[in-house]
């Protein structure tokens, strides 16, 4: 895959189309994790430097085409003002009359900020048609196309997609970052190689584990999908998460990463409670689930194995919590996997999304990782070998 990069497009003195992914959490309209904005900087200062005028697009949620107010961007433009240190625009429209109105008045060194852009709903739409129009508007502000939203490339959107193809582009600092890591990953890995996936659902992660078993030495397995694996061998689960209509495939996991060689590790033993609440927390035998009880957290044992096993690795990938970390008393196997990652000697990937957010959450700095991605979602999807529309459009 060959994407250019922001040396190959001579931007001094143009007007810049920078798609970003500023998707971050809000509570009450505040940012409680501004990490894929901060990741955002690099390429939005050395753009500014450069002698550019910028019009970033973003979204926020999923408004299906609709303005909601809970998921304007205003917030963000202005965590992005204090950021840069200087003013951000804020149009309250994508291809209206404020938009329209900034982006003339946009001058060098300047930055406007659009709207959410699934507010259009032309954005996500399934006709390529519609998508096309909006897109003729979108890049009808701009000279150059800079793509820099890692956690959108695996959608086939307007901004992402189709304005990409209209204008000389280049990826940004972020997305040539995510790519060479993921390349990493896929390509001839350092091994020991360790792939620790959570989450809710293994419908999610099956394709994950299809792709990567045979690049893989070690799979460990936690989060509301472990219990899928732990129904699939026979045993009691209680009340907790289940995915029927996977256990045929988990099944055939299991035995096809048995032939393989590859090292499956399941807890031993589980933390559980009688409700999905932050209390009445027990351990107990994963072969013992009683089943009045939901497992909420890998135990104690098993978070001291999957973090031996981890330390030992050169090359480790995790993606999804270990159990709901959002409560104090089921977020002790997500921090002792966290922990471990500090320690590996090699290249230690956290894959973004609920892990990304765990990690901050749980009191750690971006600085004590091999690398966290921006993109969940779509780093899932290239580790599970699809062709992902944003890089496509990014390419030479």
């Amino acid at each position: 895959m060959s994407i250019p990069n922001l040396a190959s497009l001579d931007v001094k003195g143009k007007r810049v189309f920078l798609r970003c992914d500023l998707n971050v959490p809000l509570k009450d309209g505040v940012i409680t994790d501004d990490g894929r904005i901060r990741a955002s900087l690099p390429t939005i200062s050395a753009l500014l430097n450069s002698g550019v005028s910028l019009v970033i697009c973003a979204h926020l949620g999923r408004p299906k085409g609709e303005r909601k107010p809970e998921l304007s961007l205003a917030p963000i433009a202005i965590k992005l003002s204090e950021l840069l240190n200087e003013e951000v625009v804020f149009a309250t429209d994508v291809i209206g009359e404020s938009a329209t109105r900034a982006v003339s008045a946009l001058k060098t060194g300047g930055v406007v900020l659009l709207e959410n852009v699934r507010f259009e709903a032309a954005e996500t739409s399934k006709v390529e048609s519609e998508r096309s129009a909006l897109a003729g508007k979108l890049a009808s502000y701009a000279d150059l196309y800079v793509g820099d939203g890692f956690g959108a490339v695996h959608r086939k959107h307007a901004s992402v997609f189709e304005t990409a193809k209209l204008l000389p582009h280049a990826a940004g600092f972020l997305i040539s970052a995510e790519v060479d890591v993921l390349q990493k990953l896929t390509h001839q890995p350092d091994r020991p190689y360790c792939v620790v996936l959570g989450g809710a659902k293994v419908s999610d992660k099956i394709g994950v584990i299809a792709n990567l078993l045979e690049k893989v030495n070690v799979l460990a397995i936690g989060g509301g999908m472990l219990f899928t694996f732990l129904a699939a061998q026979g045993k009691e689960i209680g009340k907790s998460l289940v995915e029927i209509e996977s256990i045929p495939t988990v099944k055939e996991l299991l035995i096809r990463a048995d032939a393989l060689g590859v090292e499956i590790l399941l807890p031993t033993d589980i933390v559980v409670a009688p409700a999905f609440a932050n209390e009445f927390p027990t351990v107990v035998s994963a072969d013992a689930i009683p089943v009045d009880q939901i497992g909420l957290d890998i135990g104690p044992v098993s978070a001291m194995k999957f973090a031996e096993a981890i330390k030992k690795c050169h090359t480790v990938f995790w993606n999804g919590p270990m159990g709901v970390f959002e409560f104090s008393n089921f977020a002790a196997g997500t921090k002792a996997i966290a922990a471990a990652l500090t320690e590996v000697q090699g290249l230690a990937v956290v894959g973004g999304g609920d892990s990304a957010a765990a990690v901050r959450a749980l009191g750690f700095t971006d600085s004590q990782f091999g690398y966290i991605s921006t993109g969940g979602g779509a780093a899932l999807e290239y580790l599970e070998g699809k062709e992902l529309p944003g890089l496509i459009a990014l390419q030479s």
